[in-house]
């Protein structure tokens, strides 16, 4: 049923005439902008695109010493964030940073190793940029290294052409020089501002690209997971399944059941710390255990099998200047180029996607 109202109201009191709506009325003059020519809309436009804002405004209307400071903060972060640095964070640093070296040392090498480049170069490449990034890094989620995805893409493009066994010099250099148009690329999109265009990539982008990566490096581990020596360079499922199989002869049960052994143990240790949380040590532990006890065991045993293969002898000392190395004259040079360009991007998003799937975690503004 419905409510019935016998109300009566009285609404002259809010009766407006027309011609005080009129007189209350102003009359504004809209002048349209000059014409500019071409050339001031083209400078408009690179202006937005580039420089949306002033890069400058911060040194406006400060001290020379402000300003300084500000530069150093600019092109060295770790002017930033070390005043503002707690000693209470000292003891995770520790932990972490002893957790990563464990970690980077066999990582590196296996990186190099799916680059076809020689074990050093992959230990020097595991420590070496991390230092340079303390200094001019911005994110403390991320860090500076070789990746998985772009080593075995290098490996492969390089590969197709230059044999790493039979011309290692000229592979070696086509590798540095990759990895310095890699840099060049990267440093240039900085430069210009052309950070917006990761912006483009979405989350499903970054998700699948890091499964597919996952996929993709998960596979050619099976060459030293299984003792084979002589592997497919192609990285599809169907012929990296049928160089296994075609390979079974090669297979080793010592090295199979070494690396399940340790494989299984670092995904234990990951369950518990992830069930308990108290006993988070484990999972951190579980790289540097596996490295050592590893060792030990090949040491050990080298002198009564030889069918687990191992890395061998390391040059000591420092690596000397690699700036001779660079290839810049010759028929490969576009090789280099295409290589660098492609694990320049292949870097860059792997790097995007590991920040913003922290940031995610922790609800940092802007997937940082």
């Amino acid at each position: 049923m419905g409510v019935n109202s016998n109300r009566v109201e009285d609404f002259s009191s809010h009766r407006i005439t027309t011609e005080s709506v009129i007189t209350g009325m102003e009359t504004h003059t809209v002048c349209l902008p000059p014409q500019k020519t071409t050339l001031q809309k083209l400078k408009q436009r690179l202006s937005e695109i580039f420089f949306p804002d002033d890069p400058l405004y911060r040194f406006k209307n400060q001290t020379w010493r402000k300003k300084l400071l500000l530069g150093l903060q600019f092109l060295f972060p770790i002017f930033q964030w070390a005043p503002e640095y707690r000693l209470k964070l000292l003891r995770s640093d520790i932990i972490s940073g002893l957790t990563i070296a464990s970690l980077a040392i066999p990582q590196g090498i296996s990186y190099a190793k799916l680059a076809n480049l020689p074990p050093i170069v992959g230990l020097y490449s595991s420590f070496v940029p991390p230092l340079i990034y303390a200094i001019l890094g911005s994110s403390r989620h991320l860090g500076v290294g070789p990746v998985s995805i772009a080593s075995l893409i290098m490996g492969s493009m390089l590969s197709e052409t230059v044999s790493p066994r039979d011309e290692p010099i000229l592979y070696l250099k086509l590798a540095f020089t990759a990895t310095f148009f890699a840099g060049l690329f990267q440093a240039s999109l900085g430069l210009l501002r052309l950070g917006f265009v990761i912006d483009f990539l979405s989350k499903a982008n970054l998700v699948g690209f890091m499964s597919g990566a996952a996929v993709i490096v998960s596979l050619q581990q099976l060459k030293g997971l299984l003792g084979i020596s002589h592997f497919t360079s192609k990285m599809q499922f169907i012929p990296v399944m049928s160089s296994v199989f075609k390979h079974r002869d090669e297979w080793s049960w010592q090295t199979i059941v070494m690396g399940f052994s340790f494989l299984v143990f670092m995904l234990t240790t990951r369950h518990i710390s992830m069930k308990r949380a108290k006993l988070f040590w484990l999972s951190a532990a579980a790289p540097l255990t596996s490295v050592i006890l590893s060792t030990l065991l090949v040491f050990c045993l080298r002198s009564k099998t030889h069918e687990i293969s191992f890395i061998g002898h390391l040059p000591k000392g420092l690596n000397p200047p690699s700036a001779n190395m660079l290839y810049f004259s010759g028929p490969d040079l576009e090789l280099a180029i295409k290589t660098g360009i492609v694990t320049g991007i292949l870097s860059l998003t792997e790097g995007i996607s590991v920040g913003r799937t922290f940031a995610a975690f922790e609800k940092l503004p802007g997937g940082w």
